[in-house]
Protein backbone atom coordinates (compact mmCIF):
# COMPACT_ATOMS: atom_id res chain seq x y z
CA UNK A 1 0.00 0.00 0.00
CA UNK A 2 1.26 3.48 -0.88
CA UNK A 3 1.33 6.03 1.93
CA UNK A 4 -0.76 9.20 1.48
CA UNK A 5 2.41 11.33 1.75
CA UNK A 6 4.06 9.51 -1.15
CA UNK A 7 0.85 9.70 -3.18
CA UNK A 8 0.59 13.46 -2.54
CA UNK A 9 4.26 13.96 -3.46
CA UNK A 10 3.74 12.05 -6.72
CA UNK A 11 0.64 14.10 -7.58
CA UNK A 12 2.57 17.32 -6.92
CA UNK A 13 5.42 16.09 -9.13
CA UNK A 14 2.99 15.19 -11.93
CA UNK A 15 1.32 18.60 -11.66
CA UNK A 16 4.71 20.34 -11.83
CA UNK A 17 5.53 18.39 -15.00
CA UNK A 18 2.13 19.17 -16.51
CA UNK A 19 0.91 15.57 -16.50
CA UNK A 20 -2.81 15.14 -15.91
CA UNK A 21 -4.74 11.92 -15.49
CA UNK A 22 -6.66 12.81 -18.69
CA UNK A 23 -3.37 12.59 -20.64
CA UNK A 24 -2.79 9.01 -19.47
CA UNK A 25 -4.12 5.78 -20.91
CA UNK A 26 -4.00 3.14 -18.20
CA UNK A 27 -4.52 -0.56 -18.77
CA UNK A 28 -4.12 -3.55 -16.50
CA UNK A 29 -2.70 -6.52 -18.34
CA UNK A 30 -1.64 -10.02 -17.43
CA UNK A 31 1.90 -10.17 -16.19
CA UNK A 32 4.66 -12.27 -17.66
CA UNK A 33 7.69 -14.07 -16.35
CA UNK A 34 8.19 -16.09 -13.21
CA UNK A 35 5.53 -16.21 -10.51
CA UNK A 36 3.45 -19.16 -11.55
CA UNK A 37 -0.32 -19.34 -11.39
CA UNK A 38 -0.74 -16.09 -9.45
CA UNK A 39 1.01 -13.98 -12.08
CA UNK A 40 -0.79 -15.74 -14.93
CA UNK A 41 -4.30 -15.23 -13.51
CA UNK A 42 -4.24 -11.65 -12.18
CA UNK A 43 -3.96 -8.45 -14.20
CA UNK A 44 -1.56 -6.69 -11.86
CA UNK A 45 0.81 -5.45 -14.58
CA UNK A 46 0.18 -1.75 -15.26
CA UNK A 47 0.55 -0.26 -18.75
CA UNK A 48 0.62 3.55 -18.95
CA UNK A 49 0.80 5.69 -22.07
CA UNK A 50 1.26 9.45 -21.92
CA UNK A 51 -0.63 10.70 -24.98
CA UNK A 52 1.14 14.07 -25.59
CA UNK A 53 4.62 12.52 -25.61
CA UNK A 54 3.72 8.93 -26.61
CA UNK A 55 5.87 7.57 -23.77
CA UNK A 56 4.85 4.07 -22.73
CA UNK A 57 5.59 2.54 -19.33
CA UNK A 58 4.91 -1.00 -18.21
CA UNK A 59 5.36 -1.91 -14.55
CA UNK A 60 5.16 -5.35 -13.00
CA UNK A 61 7.60 -4.94 -10.11
CA UNK A 62 5.16 -5.98 -7.38
CA UNK A 63 2.24 -8.34 -6.96
CA UNK A 64 0.10 -5.40 -5.84
CA UNK A 65 -1.71 -3.50 -8.59
CA UNK A 66 -1.75 -0.33 -6.46
CA UNK A 67 2.04 -0.37 -5.99
CA UNK A 68 2.54 -1.03 -9.70
CA UNK A 69 0.30 1.96 -10.56
CA UNK A 70 2.37 4.17 -8.26
CA UNK A 71 5.70 2.93 -9.63
CA UNK A 72 4.53 3.26 -13.25
CA UNK A 73 3.63 6.90 -12.66
CA UNK A 74 6.99 7.51 -10.97
CA UNK A 75 8.77 5.93 -13.95
CA UNK A 76 6.78 8.12 -16.34
CA UNK A 77 7.76 11.25 -14.38
CA UNK A 78 11.41 10.15 -14.40
CA UNK A 79 11.39 9.68 -18.17
CA UNK A 80 9.72 13.03 -18.88
CA UNK A 81 12.16 14.81 -16.54
CA UNK A 82 15.05 13.07 -18.29
CA UNK A 83 13.84 14.18 -21.71
CA UNK A 84 13.44 17.77 -20.55
CA UNK A 85 16.83 17.73 -18.85
CA UNK A 86 18.47 16.38 -22.02
CA UNK A 87 16.85 19.10 -24.15
CA UNK A 88 17.99 21.82 -21.75
CA UNK A 89 21.52 20.39 -21.68
CA UNK A 90 21.60 20.25 -25.49
CA UNK A 91 20.69 23.95 -25.64
CA UNK A 92 23.42 24.81 -23.13
CA UNK A 93 25.96 22.71 -25.05
CA UNK A 94 25.05 24.46 -28.32
CA UNK A 95 25.52 27.91 -26.75
CA UNK A 96 28.86 26.85 -25.26
CA UNK A 97 30.02 25.47 -28.61
CA UNK A 98 29.17 28.73 -30.39
CA UNK A 99 30.92 30.71 -27.65
CA UNK A 100 34.06 28.60 -28.06
CA UNK A 101 33.97 28.92 -31.85
CA UNK A 102 33.59 32.71 -31.78
CA UNK A 103 36.25 33.31 -29.14
CA UNK A 104 39.18 35.31 -30.56
CA UNK A 105 42.52 33.52 -30.81
CA UNK A 106 45.25 34.33 -28.33
CA UNK A 107 48.28 36.28 -29.52
CA UNK A 108 50.47 33.18 -29.33
CA UNK A 109 47.98 31.14 -31.39
CA UNK A 110 47.83 33.86 -34.03
CA UNK A 111 51.62 34.00 -34.23
CA UNK A 112 51.81 30.23 -34.58
CA UNK A 113 49.13 30.25 -37.30
CA UNK A 114 50.84 33.04 -39.27
CA UNK A 115 54.20 31.28 -38.99
CA UNK A 116 52.64 28.06 -40.31
CA UNK A 117 51.08 29.98 -43.23
CA UNK A 118 54.41 31.60 -44.12
CA UNK A 119 56.13 28.23 -44.00
CA UNK A 120 53.49 26.77 -46.36
CA UNK A 121 53.82 29.78 -48.67
CA UNK A 122 57.59 29.36 -48.80
CA UNK A 123 57.19 25.66 -49.60
CA UNK A 124 54.79 26.46 -52.45
CA UNK A 125 57.02 29.20 -53.84
CA UNK A 126 59.77 26.60 -54.27
CA UNK A 127 57.45 24.67 -56.61
CA UNK A 128 57.37 27.50 -59.16
CA UNK A 129 59.49 27.52 -62.28
CA UNK A 130 62.84 29.20 -61.81
CA UNK A 131 62.18 31.88 -64.44
CA UNK A 132 58.75 33.00 -63.09
CA UNK A 133 58.79 36.16 -61.01
CA UNK A 134 55.94 37.99 -59.32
Amino acid sequence: MVSPEKQAALEARMTALGITEDDLVEKFVLGSGSGGQKINKTSSCVYLKHLPTSIEVKCQANRSREMNRFQAREELCDRIEGIRRDKAQARIDEVEKLRRQNRPLSRRSKQRSVAEKRKTSQKKSLRRRPGDAD
